[in-house]
């Protein structure tokens, strides 16, 4: 297979040769997405992306954990859309789900509540694309979050809500009660 860039500045093929979806699930190789029948490099990971993504997994985690909501809190876990293998920044899957499924080497459906962290490479277009592919696969909430503008846009199946510097972003439907200054996360 030839080494090509696609459309997206997000994504770039990766040299292997072709896999089903089936076994990207059985072993998804690192730092990888499987994005309409092709293995896509996840790109653009920056040093303050890195932060972004650890601080706001610990603070899911820590919420989590004092409140014994219960579940588990995960950082870039596979899961399977209606279409791709996708692997969310962050993601937190509830008690039920848990117990449901265990944890297998790929979760057959979107998290609950997943977080995808906007790189320089990104377009917002398909950022926005892959929340609403979590939410038709399972997922209840998706956060966006843009560093840059120090912007957090919330997405659920009913609503679109945007937190800005100086406010506070707080959960709508899963992990409820969480919330954090979008300064303090995106700082």
């Amino acid at each position: 297979m030839v080494t090509a860039i696609i459309e997206s500045k997000e994504a770039k093929i990766v040299e292997s040769p072709h896999i089903s979806i089936e076994q990207w699930m059985q072993n998804p190789p690192d730092s990888t997405e499987w994005v309409d029948g092709e293995l896509v490099e996840k790109n653009g990971m920056t040093l303050k992306h890195s932060r972004i993504q650890s601080n706001l997994g610990t603070c899911w985690k820590n919420y989590k954990n004092s409140t014994e909501q219960g579940g588990e809190v995960y950082t870039e876990p596979p899961c399977r859309t209606n279409r791709q293998g996708r692997k969310p920044d962050v993601a937190y899957l509830t008690p039920e789900l848990l117990a449901q499924f265990g944890e297998p080497a790929v979760l057959p459906q979107s998290f609950p509540l997943s977080a995808e962290i906007v790189s320089p490479t990104d377009f917002a277009e398909d950022i926005i694309a892959k929340a609403y592919e979590y939410l038709q696969s399972g997922g209840q909430e998706v956060w966006l979050l843009f560093p840059e503008n120090k912007w957090i846009i919330i997405i659920t199946e009913n609503q679109q809500i945007i937190f800005n510097s100086g406010k506070i972003v707080t959960t709508q439907i899963i992990l409820q009660g969480f919330s954090i200054a979008v300064d303090e996360l995106l700082g």
